[in-house]
């Protein structure tokens, strides 16, 4: 775990979070900086630290992910609505943090993205 990792010490349980789902591989909690009604963060406990840094081996564990994502979309009461999953990897697109993490987001219509 990098020392400064806020989210390697949010899995860990050394820094504060409001969690919604953990288990051994990966932890999800709310985004405190929430862009939607229904905003939360799907990390790896594993530190990884973006889209660049996944291997061959890891294609369970960020399937994984997703599966997480889906059971908090049911959890929140957004599965039925519709909502989305975005990775943001490198600063071009916004990652902020360097441990690669899944949003959800969802709980009101929103807007189009191109593409």
């Amino acid at each position: 775990m990098p020392p400064t990792c806020i989210f390697c010490k949010i899995a860990a349980g050394e820094a504060p979070a409001t969690v919604l789902y953990q288990d051994e591989l990966a932890i999800a909690f709310r985004d405190i900086h929430p862009v939607a009604q229904t905003h939360v963060l799907v990390i790896p406990r594993r530190h990884i630290e973006s889209v660049n840094a996944v291997e061959a081996g890891d294609e369970s564990l960020l399937g994984h992910l997703i599966v997480v994502a889906r059971k908090i979309a049911e959890m929140e009461g957004i599965a039925a609505g519709g909502y989305r999953l975005l990775v943001n990897t490198g600063p071009n697109a916004g990652q902020v943090v360097y441990h690669i993490h899944l949003h959800v987001i969802g709980g009101q219509r929103l807007r189009h993205m191109q593409g």
